[in-house]
């Protein structure tokens, strides 16, 4: 079995391939110290495990995870932690795997034979537990995994069965749910119509068009600056609200 080590600590990365050397049945086949590097060798090397620590700066390992399951063939994937209340109360009620460090060779062994594939659905009730919010959405480009930052998108368009993100760097398409998006970043994006969801701080002003309809109009350093988008009227009073700093 092909095992990739996701940790910040390069102690912590060592420990982990030393026990795999030793263990038959499975090969280290790399390593990597932050979220963003372990996806681009995820999609190149295809390993069939993967140990992520939970606490890393910048993405944390659950977030990676969720990243990680939308591959073709995502890994099976095993928590490490310094930390008992994740691992016991979020991961073993789960049925996640996990290991707490320091890691033990028993224990590794343990976990990696019952390591199984993450459900989405599965991470998804996993992270709204912990409170671990993402900050990168996952988009496909060419065959490809391409992370947008939440803080670059400015509206969310659904058509389909696919959601359109309009960011700083262009538009791609997501497989989220636009109901999933608003649950996620309650604060971060408001309703406009029943298919589009606008980020608060994209947002300029509100107004009427020529045509009497109420619309909001993105502000002009975003990608598309002086866009008007109409407001459904449902939806009218509860994004007055929230420019005026409610909720």
């Amino acid at each position: 079995m092909r095992v990739m080590v996701v940790d910040d600590e390069p102690p912590a990365r060592e420990r982990l391939q030393q026990i795999l050397d030793d263990i038959e049945g499975y090969r280290c086949i790399g390593a990597a110290a932050t979220g963003d590097e372990a996806l681009r060798l995820a999609t190149t090397e295809r390993p069939d495990i993967m140990l992520i620590d939970i606490r890393m700066p910048g993405m944390s390992g659950l977030e990676l995870a969720r990243h990680l399951n939308a591959l073709d063939q995502p890994p099976a994937i095993v928590f490490t932690t310094a930390y008992d209340e994740y691992a016991i109360e979020a991961f073993e009620a789960r049925a996640v795997g996990y290991i707490l460090k320091p890691v033990r060779r028993r224990r590794l062994e343990g976990a990696l034979a019952h390591a199984a594939r993450l459900a989405p659905a599965t991470l998804a009730a996993i992270g709204s537990r912990v409170d671990d919010v993402r900050t990168q959405l996952c988009a496909r480009r060419h065959g490809e995994l391409h992370l947008i930052p939440v803080d670059d998108i400015d509206y969310l368009e659904a058509e389909q069965k696919y959601v359109t993100v309009h960011h700083a760097g262009g538009e791609d398409l997501i497989d989220d749910s636009l109901k999933s998006l608003e649950t996620e970043f309650p604060d971060r994006f408001v309703r406009i119509h029943r298919s589009v969801l606008v980020a608060v701080r994209s947002i300029a002003r509100v107004e009427r068009d020529a045509e009497g309809r109420s619309v909001v109009v993105l502000r002009a350093d975003s990608q598309d600056g002086g866009k008007a988008l109409i407001i459904s009227r449902r939806h009218v009073a509860d994004v007055r609200r929230r420019l005026q700093g409610g909720h």
